[in-house]
């Protein structure tokens, strides 16, 4: 009796022990799988994409535009005409199909900032346009110069401090589109530029 008991508790121990081993090495890869994740939204971050990073209203914006922003007169893509976005600012933004929601005549910027929020620097990220920085007058602003974003398109850009990369005078565009990946329509993306279209 005393010897069915003790390897009754040995089949236990040993049982319980596997099973221990079995949760860490669950644990172990989820942590690795975080790290890996963290590190290729970093990656993202630092070049200027906005495929993983933290939208300020999801994928979709306000309609809202600056009060100063003027409309397009005779925009190449009128409001309600549809194009093919040639632009890969998010993922499953190239090849999508978009609905013109607004043109406005302004000029664009490419802008590197660090987010308000903190985390690794934002290089070269369009658009950023003349209305949407503080201050910013009439006049095109020279690369280099540093400058307050008061656009609000994603976490952390609003009142960040960012340095002027280049400029194009443009139309630049609203948009309605669905992704090419699937997922829910986004609305009023702001902005893409003329160049960034083309006839549907």
């Amino acid at each position: 009796m005393k010897k069915q008991l003790f390897f009754f508790s040995l089949s236990a121990a040993t049982i319980i022990g596997l099973s221990g081993c079995g949760n860490d090495t669950n644990h172990v890869d989820h942590s690795k799988s975080s790290k890996e994740s963290k590190q290729q939204e970093m990656k993202h971050n630092k070049s200027g994409s906005m495929k993983n990073m933290d939208m300020k209203h999801g994928h979709s914006g306000s309609g809202e535009v600056p009060e100063n922003l003027k409309a397009a007169e005779n925009p190449t893509y009128k409001i309600g005409s549809q194009a093919m976005i040639k632009a890969d600012h998010m993922k499953g933004m190239m090849g999508a199909q978009a609905t013109i929601v607004g043109a406005y005549t302004t000029t664009a910027y490419v802008v590197s900032y660090t987010p308000t929020t903190g985390g690794e620097r934002v290089e070269n990220h369009k658009w950023v346009i003349q209305e949407e920085i503080k201050n910013a007058g009439n006049q095109t602003i020279k690369p280099g110069t540093e400058v307050t974003i008061e656009a609000d398109h994603m976490k952390g850009m609003k009142g960040a401090k960012a340095e002027i990369v280049s400029s194009e005078k443009t139309t630049v565009y609203m948009i309605d589109y669905t992704p090419t990946t699937g997922g829910a329509k986004v609305k009023n993306h702001k902005w893409v530029t003329e160049s960034e279209l083309s006839a549907k």
